[in-house]
């Protein structure tokens, strides 16, 4: 993976919540790999695991600091001497949070608030977070661009759009140079298949090398842009250090393609090689029934384009799930 820009990453140090989570490993995995001065992880282990951040902990320029967003002092100790925040902690899954909405939007919301007060009270000016393709809510325009939405759907999408508000009173208020990052299903390695809130592709994968058919929401044709997380990991990248004009920017994070889930349980059995039928079962609760993102400003603010695509990406995870199931 390039460096996607020309600045010395070894006079910067970054902090990444979340860090033992999916995306976030991944991230602090790139930025020590390309020699950045300080990679500080704030975690509590609620949705990451420490066998994400093992492999850093020898690091020199790795430092792992367990604490809960929740709490204001935490954050702000995880914000000494930090030069660029990357916000990826937040409790996902749209199921979770028609179940507990109350811990989704103190996960999201307040340790969101936190963590953008700590860093303006830290005087770091660039903040970057993990913003949600769920903000666009039940709006039926394809491509979605950035600045057409719909309503919500489910409270997880309430609390990532509230992120995208939050975000834009600080810049506006505090001189912070904000941007969010709407990820559209992000998958790949590191992508936990166990819990009880797994996303579709880290499910599908269990379900091909176990050799079960996996179960498929109603028909099957409801699509979604999927997106290999190295491509949110350029996104990141160039987000830390893109000239924006306005002090927030909220941009999509995809690969511009539409994939159903049949179509998609296709790409991991031909990655697979076996031949599976699915079984189907009803539609779930607060999804939205397409999703496809317009990249023309991610592009244009960030320089973003989209490097891996879908097929290439089923079989890069699968690769990676291989070897995961044989160790458990």
């Amino acid at each position: 993976m390039e460096k996607y820009t020309g600045k010395d990453f070894s006079q910067f140090s970054f902090l990444i919540t979340g860090g033992a989570g999916f995306i976030g490993s991944n991230l602090v995995a790139y930025l020590l790999r390309n020699d950045a001065k300080l990679v500080r992880v704030l975690d509590d282990y609620s949705n990451g695991f420490e066998k994400n951040i093992t492999p850093f902990l020898d690091h020199p320029n790795f430092e792992m600091m367990v604490g809960d967003i929740r709490n204001l002092e935490t954050c702000k100790k995880a914000c000494k001497n930090i030069d660029v925040v990357s916000h990826q902690a937040a409790l996902g899954s749209v199921p979770r949070s028609l179940k507990d909405p109350i811990t989704s939007n103190d996960v999201n919301v307040t340790g969101f608030v936190n963590m953008l007060y700590a860093a303006k009270e830290a005087g770091i000016s660039r903040f970057v977070y993990a913003a949600s393709s769920s903000t666009y809510g039940d709006s039926l325009e394809l491509p979605k661009q950035e600045d057409k939405i719909g309503m919500p759907l489910s409270p997880y999408a309430v609390t990532k759009y509230a992120n995208e508000l939050y975000a834009h009173v600080f810049a506006l208020n505090y001189e912070m140079q904000i941007i969010g990052l709407r990820y559209f299903n992000v998958y790949g390695p590191k992508q936990d298949p166990f819990g009880a809130y797994a996303a579709v592709i880290p499910l599908f994968m269990k379900a091909a090398i176990e050799g079960v058919a996996p179960t498929i929401n109603g028909e099957g044709l409801q699509s979604r842009d999927f997106t290999y997380v190295d491509n949110a990991i350029q996104a990141n990248v160039r987000a830390f250090f893109a000239e924006i004009d306005n002090g927030h920017e909220v941009v999509n994070v995809a690969c511009g393609q539409r994939t159903d889930l049949n179509e998609l349980w296709s790409y991991i059995q031909k990655a697979a090689g076996i031949a599976l039928p699915a079984n189907y079962g009803p539609n779930r609760k607060g999804d939205i029934q397409d999703s496809l993102a317009n990249l023309s400003k991610a592009e244009r603010i960030l320089g973003y384009k989209p490097e891996v695509f879908v097929e290439q990406g089923i079989q890069e995870t699968y690769n990676y799930f291989k070897t995961v199931f044989v160790e458990n």
